[in-house]
C-alpha cells in the first residue's frame, strides 16, 4: 500500500504543478507520468528550467498548506480513459441492440445505418458523463492531496525520450520546444 499511496501522492503534485504552470503561463501544453519515486513532467513550451523548479516549489508548499484540490486535473490519463471506456461501451451497447433487433426481423437497412443516430446520442451522452465521472474516480482512486511526508529531492531536466519527442509532434505540430524534467522524491 506505501507504494501506491506514494504513486498517487507523487500524482497529485505532477498535477498541483501543472496547474501552477497554467495560473502563470498560457500556450504550453504538459504531460507526465508518475511513480513511487517521483514523476517526469514533459513541457511543450517556452517554459524556463527556473519557472519549472518554482512551479514545483509552489505546488508542494500550496498542497503542504491545504490546497489539496490542486491534485485533481481535468486533463488527466484517468478522465480520458473514463472518456474512452463510456464512449466505447455506449457505442458498442447501442450496436449490439441494434445487430439484435435485426436478426429478429428482416431489416433491409444495414446495422450501422439503423443505429448511427441513436449511437451519436449514446456517445454524446457518454462523453457528457464521461467528465466529472472521470474526475471522480481520479480524486478518489488516482491522485492523493495530502503529501503526508512527500519531500522533493531533485528536480533536474532530463533528455526528452522519442515518446516525448512523439507527443511533441501530436500535440503542438512540432512547433514548440518539448523539455523533460524528472522530479525525485522521497518519503
Amino acid at each position: 500500500m506505501d507504494l501506491i499511496s506514494r504513486i498517487k501522492r507523487n500524482h497529485g503534485l505532477e498535477h498541483a504543478t501543472i496547474h501552477v504552470l497554467s495560473e502563470k503561463h498560457k500556450n504550453f501544453s504538459a504531460q507526465g507520468n508518475s511513480t513511487p519515486n517521483g514523476f517526469h513532467l514533459n513541457i511543450y513550451g517556452n517554459i524556463s528550467e527556473t519557472d519549472v523548479i518554482e512551479a514545483v516549489e509552489e505546488a508542494y508548499t500550496r498542497m503542504k498548506a491545504g490546497e489539496h484540490n490542486l491534485a485533481v486535473h481535468p486533463n488527466c490519463g484517468t478522465v480520458l480513459l473514463t472518456t474512452a471506456v463510456l464512449v466505447t461501451l455506449a457505442a458498442q451497447a447501442v450496436f449490439a441492440v441494434e445487430q439484435k433487433k435485426r436478426k429478429r426481423s428482416s431489416m433491409s437497412l444495414p446495422v450501422f445505418a439503423n443505429a448511427l443516430p441513436t449511437a451519436i446520442l449514446a456517445v454524446v451522452g457518454a462523453l457528457i458523463v464521461s467528465r466529472p465521472l472521470g474526475v471522480q474516480l481520479q480524486a478518489r482512486y488516482t491522485v492523493e492531496g495530502d503529501l503526508g511526508n512527500l519531500q522533493v529531492v531533485r528536480i533536474r531536466q532530463v533528455n526528452a525520450s522519442p515518446i516525448t519527442r512523439l507527443f511533441q509532434v501530436m500535440l503542438t505540430g512540432g512547433q514548440q520546444q518539448a523539455t523533460s524534467y524528472k522530479i525525485t522524491t522521497t518519503g
